[in-house]
């Protein structure tokens, strides 16, 4: 099974970037969907952005297009998620998800079995 390890999270300026990072390891080569998402105490999971097949579909929620961008390595080992003219409200705990089987729903959490244990990303205003 996939095991994923999300870093790269931290405290920033309203309109600074962060980049996450998410390594999978433990049969990655075998991922075909991976997602990230963000939770804010109090509130439901979000999906902010999914990927299929190694980059050949993206997906984005619409608080993020334009702003974010998901992209894996070559191997499918790692994920990324850049983070450009970050807002107060993109504050939370972001997650990396992966599963093997895709069914369509990039930006819903029952898409994925296999979860990270999250980064936190805090915006100043």
């Amino acid at each position: 099974q996939v095991q994923l390890v999300e870093s790269g999270g931290g405290s920033v300026q309203a309109g600074g970037s962060l980049r996450l990072s998410c390594a999978a390891s433990d049969d990655s080569d075998s991922v075909n969907c991976m997602g990230w998402f963000r939770q804010v105490p109090g509130q439901e999971r979000e999906g902010v952005a999914g990927i299929y097949g190694g980059g050949l579909k993206t997906y984005y929620a619409d608080s993020v297009k334009g702003r974010f961008t998901i992209s894996q390595d070559n191997a499918k080992s790692t994920l990324f998620l850049q983070m450009d003219s970050l807002k107060p409200e993109d504050t939370g705990m972001y997650y990396c998800a992966a599963d093997y089987l895709c069914h369509g729903e990039a930006l819903s959490e029952t898409e994925y079995d296999y979860w990270g244990q999250g980064t936190q990303v805090t915006v100043s205003s």
